[in-house]
């Protein structure tokens, strides 16, 4: 009895793929409603927080230097290091700094609060009504 695989080599697939489509090649990101629509934030913190999104949505964890951010956005370090802050002061995320010359830990909230709460994110969610 002849294996599979050797007649799937021979067999013409009748499906095909283009593999130029970015979706199949890159992936792509989700970001939440409540982060798009958000009037407060900037665009430029946004496309961040879609970013530490992109970079730990798989693995639960990465490592992105601000560098990184940085070439990936296509700005510089300082206008990263202002973006993150935005997320921050707006408790949609939380930086554990581990020192000089290693890369911070960003802990992303997910949860909408109610204008005024002052529950970090973190701890308890509230919806928008």
């Amino acid at each position: 009895m002849e294996h599979i695989a050797a007649q799937l080599a021979t067999t013409s697939a009748n499906i095909q793929f283009d593999r130029a489509d970015p979706v199949t090649q890159q992936g792509f990101t989700q970001l939440p409603n409540f982060i798009l629509r958000d009037p407060k934030l900037s665009v430029g913190a946004k496309v961040v927080y879609a970013m530490f999104i992109s970079y730990g949505w798989h693995n639960n964890f990465c490592f992105p230097g601000q560098e990184k951010l940085a070439a990936d956005m296509g700005l510089t370090r300082p206008r990263v290091t202002q973006l993150i802050g935005e997320l921050e002061a707006a408790g949609l995320i939380t930086i554990q700094r581990r020192g000089q010359g290693k890369t911070n830990i960003y802990v992303i909230h997910f949860q909408v609060k109610r204008p005024g709460d002052k529950t970090p994110r973190g701890k308890q969610a509230y919806l928008k009504k």
